[in-house]
């Protein structure tokens, strides 16, 4: 019900209540329904009944708030209240109400016209209900009386008449027997040569004869006798075609069954015979094996079931049998295709026949109904066959534990039961869930067993590293091992990377077209070894001597390295590549910085490293072959990168002498990684008299002890700068151990399960990213040790600093540091000469030792007791003509920490209050050195009482270490 205003149309769902307001109460709760009904429809026709302006009407109706119109819910006595000015004056109350009135007498008005307007067809409608009523109450007493009649026909006629002709029909085929009695000597005759004729496995020929003695017979009897003896026979070679399928064989025998009207019989025989041919099949290939394999031909071995044969394969008998059950079931499934390849041809020809003789119309439709049914049973047997044979191969799988094979007898075993995963998708479209799961659960036992073996001997590798760089060739990439072939191939990826036929990569051809007429998918084959990998080594620390010239020539000119080893090797700082070759110009100023011009810009990774990348290639190949375990090898990948950084860190970066978190050297994310490795992964060797609980013996099983450096590697040595060489070598083949996967990311992201991709992404962002970082508290150790700042801190305490006058000439502890700088330089050239390093290590190395020097710097000026203007002035003299000095050793800009020394020396000059306010800014330099800067700095020009209040200004602030 709706009523409309000037443009406005509102659905009716104004509220009741205000409506039955206490404005206008015609109905109480008390009031009978009747009188309720009567006096509210009075109440209506007196509203109607008033003369009113339907203009005026309209407006008050179209003046009602559009909250009023809302759902029930609405609580409209709330919102009045809530409406209600904070100072209540009753002419305004008053006022309102009336105004309230007015609506509710032109609703009350507009509700009464449009009831009494429905009035007539509520009225017609409700007579219409009242005649289907009694409609409906007649046809109930027609049914009742139709059934009574129904029940009396029953009794009187079917029981007894239909009953009578029953019995003449038994009668009649009696006599009908009877009359074939007589006639089986004269059919007798036929028996010899019926016999004959199946012998010779003509079963149409005897069919046809047989049907010739029943137009001659009276009866049917003798014949039927005949023909069940037939029908063995016709099962037997039918059960023939289940293994080795021969077209002409299979025709005569559907032309039998046709013959005698039992084509749908066949099928349903058919079936049963695959069914049981597989079962044959697999128990006699096992058995020959365990027979073999026993040495004796004791016949206990048969009476055993299949699933308990299975578990006396031997390991070495193992792949062979599985090759040969896989190769028996394959001829069983080969030979169903090609049934149903010859159904296929047959009925299209069938079908043409039919379609140009129409003759017979029943019995072409009998004909279609036949091939119908054998289309829909030949395609419902494809799944049930391939479920029987994922079952059988099941069994045979979970038989044997698989997890002491060869990491490439394991392959192959993968590599079979992809191949017969890619039969199953091509046989009948199935994702083989079945094979998947019982192969999913020996990889995962196979693969945590070999994981923890690689762990160990991992363990015994960087144990045993000497971290002596491992040459290859410039040109290097991992898809040159062997390891990692099968990522050029463009192939399945459920098949195999080894045994994969060369058709298959490029045709689309499937193994049931290839092998149709010959051969086996599953033939074992020798593994080729022709296809060796590239030499990836190089005879020494260069390509050759024309390289070697060339070096300086043709910095950047590496068009045969990949792009992704190119990338991070010509600028590892920025990552950029750059856009056109380096000229002979820009070497030459960067001779002080770079220290690997002089050898092929080769990556740096030790033998170590070349194991973990091949590792790596063997875990992709699994995963490759079965990715139903991708997470779990992912996870060992993870662990295995996990492993080499955790000792890279352990053997280089560890030093609890320094604070390496004092300069930003150790990231928090580093850090995070760091621990999250060493608790998840590393065995900290449980003490012998501690009790160890059953559950902590199993999570040690997972983790691998804790690392030693090789007794090898010296790292205390000066003249090889605390081992830099070693420490370069470890550092960078880490940084090219992480490019590797960063480049290998893409594959492993598709292959990954998505509910698992967080935990890839986790891997790259927190720990993969991770790797360069450790160059700055690696090379930091080198760098802290490198250069000898407690004697430039000696040599500055004997400098005296309350001069009176300005100095020209600087101190000679600037030269001595200098010195220092110009002997690591050295040093640094000497180390290059047996490792490359390159630009990014130089410029750590370079940062580190001008930060300390700088930093040390501060701190012998913090020492200062007395100090003058001109002795603040000859600070700075000394210290240009150290940043002069030094500009001319490095190619590093800006000059690091250089503001922190300036900042602080400058601070002198600082008034009282500048003093406070730049106190509070710069909290990178310690207490002390704040301290001494207020004492001895400010302590000529400010009072007592300014120095007590700018040292109560430092105590008060918590400075975190730079």
């Amino acid at each position: 019900m709706s009523f409309h205003g000037n443009n406005h149309n509102c659905q009716w769902s104004f509220k009741s209540s205000y409506f039955h307001s206490g404005l206008s109460s015609p109905v109480t709760e008390s009031t009978h329904p009747g009188e309720a009904s009567r006096g509210l429809h009075e109440e209506f026709r007196e509203l109607r009944e008033q003369p009113t302006d339907p203009q005026a009407q309209q407006e008050i109706i179209n003046s009602i708030e559009e909250v009023y119109f809302s759902n029930d819910s609405f609580d409209i006595v709330k919102y009045e209240l809530e409406k209600l000015p904070p100072v209540l004056s009753l002419q305004e109350l008053e006022e309102y109400r009336d105004k309230l009135k007015q609506q509710q007498a032109a609703v009350s008005k507009k509700v009464a016209d449009l009831i009494l307007e429905k009035q007539p067809a509520y009225a017609k409608e409700l007579e219409r209900v009242t005649s289907l009523q009694t409609g409906l109450q007649l046809a109930a007493v027609i049914c009742t009386n139709g059934r009574r009649h129904l029940n009396t026909a029953k009794e009187g006629f079917t029981q007894a008449s239909l009953g009578l002709l029953a019995n003449q029909r038994k009668r009649q085929l009696l006599i009908g027997l009877l009359k074939s009695l007589r006639t089986i000597k004269t059919l007798q005759r036929t028996d010899v040569r019926l016999s004959e004729m199946l012998e010779e496995e003509d079963y149409p020929g005897a069919i046809q004869l047989c049907l010739e003695c029943q137009k001659a017979a009276s009866t049917f009897k003798h014949y039927s006798c005949i023909r069940s003896g037939g029908i063995e026979q016709l099962d037997v070679a039918l059960s023939k075609i289940c293994k080795n399928f021969d077209i002409s064989h299979y025709t005569k025998v559907q032309q039998a069954y046709r013959l005698l009207g039992k084509t749908q019989t066949a099928m349903d025989q058919l079936h049963m015979h695959f069914t049981q041919a597989i079962h044959n099949t697999v128990f006699q290939v096992v058995l020959g094996y365990v027979e073999l394999c026993a040495g004796n031909t004791d016949t206990k071995f048969q009476k055993l079931q299949y699933k308990d044969l299975c578990t006396h394969i031997t390991s070495d008998s193992y792949i062979p049998c599985l090759a040969d059950l896989c190769k028996a079931l394959w001829e069983v499934m080969l030979s169903y295709y090609r049934t149903m390849q010859w159904h296929e041809t047959h009925d299209r020809d069938e079908g043409a026949a039919l379609s140009s003789d129409g003759s017979n119309a029943v019995g072409a439709e009998e004909t279609n109904f036949d091939r119908s049914y054998v289309k829909k049973k030949l395609e419902h047997g494809l799944s049930r066959i391939w479920q029987d044979v994922q079952l059988k191969v099941k069994t045979y799988l979970l038989g044997t534990d698989l997890s002491n094979f060869k990491y490439d007898d394991f392959i192959f075993v993968l590599d079979i039961i992809s191949r017969l995963m890619q039969v199953g998708e091509e046989f009948c479209g199935s994702k083989s869930e079945v094979l998947q799961e019982s192969i999913r659960k020996q990889s995962v036992n196979y693969f945590k067993n070999y994981h923890r073996t690689r762990l160990e001997e991992l363990r015994m590798f960087l144990e045993n590293e000497t971290w002596e760089l491992c040459p290859v060739k410039a040109s290097f990439s991992i898809l040159q091992l062997h390891e990692f072939k099968f990522m050029e191939q463009s192939r399945s990826p459920s098949v195999s990377p080894s045994k994969q036929p060369a058709s298959a990569i490029s045709t689309t051809v499937t193994l049931f077209e290839q092998y149709c007429n010959g051969g086996n998918p599953f033939e074992i084959q020798a593994n080729n070894k022709d296809e060796e990998t590239e030499d990836v080594l190089a005879s020494n620390g260069y390509e050759s001597d024309e390289q070697e010239k060339s070096a300086y020539q043709e910095y950047d000119s590496d068009s045969d390295v990949p792009e992704e080893l190119k990338r991070d090797y010509v600028d590892e700082q920025t990552g950029d590549v750059p856009v056109k070759s380096i000229s002979r110009e820009t070497l030459k100023s960067r001779k002080r910085s770079d220290y690997s011009l002089n050898k092929v810009n080769a990556p740096i990774l030790t033998n170590t490293t070349l194991n973990v990348i091949r590792l790596v290639g063997k875990y992709m190949q699994m995963m490759n072959i079965l990715k139903p375990i991708a997470f779990d090898v992912i996870h060992f990948m993870s662990q295995l990168f996990d492993y080499y950084l955790y000792a890279v860190y352990t053997f280089f970066g560890r030093n609890d002498t320094f604070e390496l978190t004092g300069l930003g050297l150790s990231s928090s994310r580093l850090r995070t990684t760091l621990n999250r490795i060493q608790e998840s992964l590393i065995d900290l060797e449980v003490s012998a008299d501690s009790t160890v609980t059953l559950t902590a013996v199993e999570e040690r099983k997972e983790k691998v002890p804790s690392l030693h450096l090789s007794h090898l590697v010296v790292l205390t040595s000066g003249n090889t700068l605390y081992g830099l060489a070693e420490r370069v070598v470890a550092t960078e083949s880490l940084v090219f151990l992480a490019e590797q996967f960063e480049f290998l990311q893409p594959h492993l992201d598709t292959v990954m399960p998505a509910a698992k991709k967080p935990f890839l992404q986790q891997f790259y962002s927190q720990t993969v990213s991770t790797a360069s970082e450790l160059r700055k508290p690696i090379y930091w150790i080198v760098a802290a040790k490198a250069i000898d700042y407690e004697q430039m801190l000696l040599l500055m305490a004997n400098v005296k600093w309350d001069v009176k006058e300005i100095m020209s000439q600087h101190n000679i502890y600037v030269d001595s540091l200098l010195k220092e700088f110009e002997q690591f330089n050295r040093r640094l050239n000497e180390v290059s000469k047996r490792v490359r390093i390159p630009l990014p290590v130089s410029n750590i190395l370079w940062e580190h030792c001008i930060r300390l020097a700088n930093r040390t710097l501060v701190e012998g000026y913090a020492n200062v007791k007395k100090c003058s203007n001109e002795g603040r002035a000859l600070m700075q003299l000394d210290f240009q003509q150290f940043l002069m000095k030094l500009e001319k050793l490095t190619d590093i800009r800006p000059i690091p920490d250089k503001e922190f020394v300036e900042t602080y020396i400058k601070a002198y000059y600082l008034t009282e209050n500048d003093m406070e306010r730049w106190i509070k800014e710069h909290r990178e330099y310690s207490t002390k050195q704040l301290t001494n800067l207020v004492n001895v700095c400010l302590g000529s020009h400010i009072n007592k009482k300014a120095r007590q209040k700018l040292l109560a200004a430092i105590d008060d602030i918590d400075r975190p270490k730079r």
